[in-house]
C-alpha cells in the first residue's frame, strides 16, 4: 500500500486537466506512441469537439519514481461542469489528494474554489499545479499571488507546467509520489468498497468503478450493494489502463472495477458501498445520496414514425446515464414522446446530441422547466415540473419553486453589469467580498427558472467572457407562478405552453410570438398568434394573409361593383379561416426555445 498514490484532478472548465493527463499517460508508457491520441481519456465525440470531460475515466499509471521504486498512480478523472458535481464529489471521496490546476493567464475561477472546498472537506492533501506558463498572456506571479489570497494555500508549492509542450510533468509525477499520503486500511478486514462510477459494457453489462477502503474482493465473491440489498456472484475484477486488466484480487487501498453480470447501470448507484454477503461492514461509506434531476423537458420525434426509435434510443442511453430519467408524454401538436429528467442545461444537450447522433434521430425538446411545489386550498401539496399538469389556478392557495445560491467571480469593473443581471433576473445579493484588489466574488440567491433560461450566455456577455459563475441548489420559495398558452388561430399549442413567473409572463409571450410570426408561413387568411394567462390576451402578433387582386378586372365604372367584389371575398376568407388549419412548422417550435441572443 506504501506503493499506491489515488489522485486526481480538480480545475475550471478548460484550464488543461484532460492534456496534463494526456502527458502524464504519455510519460509513464501506459500506451504505444502509435495507438496515442490527444484527449484519450475522453472517448466520446461531444467530449472531444467541446473539450469537456462529461463522463470520468479512472486509469493506473506505473511510475518507476527518482528514488527507484516503482508506484503505481490511480488517476480518477473528474467531470469538469457544476451539473456533475455529485459525480466529482464520489471521485474525490475515493483519493488521499488532489492536483489543482490553474491557468497562468485566468487565474482561479469560480470552479477552481467551489473544487477547492469539496476537496478540502473529504480532506484531500492539495497540490497546486500552474498549467499553461507558455502562453504569451500568462502571468505566474499575478497567479500565485491569488493561490495565496483566494485558496489560502502555499505559492511556493505550486508547480509550474505547459500540458501542451511537455514542461514540467515529471516535477508533478515526483511530488504526487512525495506529497500525497498513500491510503490507509486493513486488507483483513471486513470488505468496504466506494463506487464512484460504472459504465455499460454491451458484452459484460455493468461495469462497476470501486475504491476499497477494507479488506478484498477476488472473482466468485458473493457482494452485495448497501443502498438496496441486491446480491451478485463476482466474475472479475481488474484495474483500469487504456483497457481493463484482469487481477486476481484487489484489496485496500487499491482503485479498479468489478464485473458481476448486473443488468442495468440504475442499478449501481453512484456513492454506494459494496461489502460481502456473508461478511459484511458493519457501516457504508458515508455522503451516498440520490442524483435528482434539476430541469425537465419532453423529447418528441420530429417525425410521427420515429416513436419507437427514440423509446430505443433512449432506453440504450439510459443504460449507460443512470441519471437520466424518463417517462412516456404525449402532445396534441406533436404526438408521442417521452418527459425527460436531467442534471442541468449541459446534461440536457449532451443528451439531445447523443441521440441525434449515435441513434441518427431528428427530434423536438419543449421549453426546460424546473420542479415547482403547488400547495392546494385544501392544504395538500402537490410536485409538477410540466405545464400540462398545471391544475386549475382558483384551487391553488400558494406556488412555491426552487432558489439556487451562485458565487460569481468578475475582474471588479464588471461588479455593476453583473449586479444588473441578476437583479433583473430576480435575484437577491447576499454578500460580496473582494478575493484580490481587482477581483471579487458575489453572492447571489437567484430562481433555478431564471439561470436555465438564458442566464449564463449573458453572463458570459456582460463580463466579455471574464464572468466565472458556480451553483448549488438550497430551498423552495414562494412565488407567483402562472401559466402562459400560445393561440394559434384561436386553438392552443400545448407544447408551447411555459410555467412562468407573472412578471416574466408577458415579455415571454411576446417573444414567443414574434418569433412564430416569423417561423409559420403565411396563409389566404389572416393567422392570429396570441399570448395568454387562462382566458387573458397579454400578447397578440398577426400574420397577414395573401391577397388576390379581386378588383383587377374592374377598370373604370361603378364602385360599388368592386365594393361587392370585395365583400365576396372577405366572407370567403371568414369561411376559410374557421375551415383552415394551419401547420406549424418544426423549424417554429425550436424558434421559440432558443433563447434571446441581444
Amino acid at each position: 500500500m506504501k506503493k499506491i498514490r489515488n489522485f486526481s484532478i480538480i480545475a475550471h472548465i478548460d484550464h488543461g486537466k484532460s492534456t496534463l493527463s494526456d502527458r502524464m499517460i504519455q510519460m509513464t508508457h501506459v500506451v504505444l506512441d502509435r495507438d496515442f491520441k490527444d484527449q484519450i481519456l475522453d472517448n466520446m465525440d461531444i467530449e472531444r469537439e467541446r473539450g469537456i470531460t462529461i463522463k470520468s475515466q479512472t486509469i493506473c499509471l506505473p511510475y518507476k519514481a527518482e528514488n527507484n521504486r516503482t508506484y503505481s498512480l490511480n488517476l480518477i478523472d473528474t467531470p469538469g461542469h457544476v451539473d456533475f458535481s455529485y459525480e466529482v464529489s464520489r471521485a474525490l471521496a475515493s483519493c488521499e489528494g488532489a492536483l489543482l490546476l490553474v491557468d497562468a493567464s485566468q487565474g482561479v475561477e469560480a470552479q477552481t474554489l467551489a473544487n477547492l472546498y469539496m476537496a478540502l472537506e473529504h480532506d484531500l492533501e492539495i497540490i497546486p499545479v500552474i498549467n499553461k506558463i507558455d502562453l504569451p498572456s500568462a502571468d505566474v506571479d499575478r497567479v500565485k499571488a491569488q493561490i495565496k489570497e483566494d485558496l489560502g494555500l502555499d505559492p511556493q508549492t505550486a508547480i509550474l507546467t505547459s500540458a501542451k509542450e511537455g514542461i514540467g510533468i515529471e516535477d508533478v509525477l515526483e511530488s504526487i509520489v512525495n506529497y500525497l499520503p498513500p491510503p490507509s486500511g486493513d486488507p483483513e478486514a471486513p470488505l468496504r468498497a466506494l463506487i464512484f462510477d460504472s459504465h455499460y459494457d454491451s458484452f459484460r453489462g455493468t461495469i462497476v468503478h470501486i475504491r476499497v477502503f477494507q479488506g478484498r474482493v477476488t472473482p466468485k465473491n458473493i457482494i452485495k450493494f448497501m443502498s438496496n440489498n441486491a446480491v451478485y456472484k463476482v466474475e472479475e475484477v481488474g484495474i483500469f489502463q487504456i483497457g481493463r486488466i484482469p487481477r486476481e484480487e484487489l484489496s485496500a487501498g487499491q482503485v479498479g472495477y468489478i464485473i458481476a453480470g448486473i443488468k442495468t447501470v440504475s442499478d449501481t448507484r453512484c456513492g454506494d458501498t459494496i461489502t460481502l454477503k456473508d461478511r459484511p461492514c458493519k457501516t457504508p461509506m458515508p455522503g451516498f445520496k440520490e442524483a435528482k434531476p434539476v430541469v425537465f423537458s419532453s423529447i418528441y420525434p420530429v417525425a410521427s414514425d420515429g416513436y419507437e426509435e427514440l423509446a430505443v434510443g433512449l432506453e440504450k442511453l439510459k443504460l449507460n446515464d443512470a441519471s437520466l430519467i424518463y417517462e412516456k408524454d404525449t402532445s396534441v401538436a406533436l404526438g408521442f414522446g417521452f418527459r425527460c429528467g436531467f442534471l442541468g442545461l449541459l446534461h440536457l444537450e449532451v443528451v439531445q446530441e447523443r441521440l441525434e447522433r449515435e441513434y441518427n434521430l431528428s427530434l423536438i425538446l419543449t421549453a426546460p422547466s424546473v420542479r415547482y411545489k403547488l400547495i392546494m386550498n385544501d392544504g395538500s401539496a402537490m410536485i409538477i415540473d410540466n405545464p400540462a399538469l398545471y391544475p386549475d389556478p382558483t384551487t391553488i392557495e400558494r406556488t412555491k419553486e426552487p432558489f439556487i445560491r451562485a458565487a460569481i467571480i468578475v475582474p471588479d469593473r464588471y461588479m455593476g453589469a453583473v449586479m444588473k443581471l441578476c437583479l433583473d433576473h430576480r435575484g437577491v445579493n447576499k454578500n460580496y467580498q473582494y478575493l484580490t484588489n481587482q477581483r471579487l466574488e458575489m453572492i447571489f440567491e437567484l430562481p433555478l427558472a431564471e439561470v436555465i433560461y438564458d442566464f449564463y450566455d449573458k453572463l458570459k456577455s456582460v463580463t466579455q467572457g471574464y464572468g466565472s459563475f458556480d451553483y448549488d441548489i438550497i430551498d423552495f420559495r414562494e412565488t407567483d407562478l402562472v401559466k402562459t398558452d400560445i393561440l394559434i388561430n384561436g386553438e392552443r399549442v400545448d407544447a408551447l405552453s411555459q410555467l412562468v413567473h407573472r412578471d416574466r409572463a408577458v415579455e415571454r409571450a411576446k417573444s414567443a410570438c414574434e418569433r412564430l410570426r416569423d417561423e409559420i408561413p403565411r396563409q389566404m387568411f389572416k393567422i392570429a398568434i396570441q399570448g395568454a394567462i387562462g382566458g387573458n390576451i397579454i400578447a397578440r402578433k398577426t400574420i397577414s394573409p395573401f391577397r388576390k387582386d379581386v378588383t383587377a378586372k374592374c377598370y373604370g365604372g361603378d364602385i360599388s361593383r368592386k365594393r361587392k367584389l370585395l365583400e365576396k371575398q372577405k366572407k370567403g376568407k371568414k369561411r376559410m379561416k374557421m375551415v383552415g388549419q394551419v401547420m406549424i412548422p418544426q423549424s417554429a417550435f425550436l424558434s421559440v426555445l432558443k433563447t434571446d441572443t441581444d
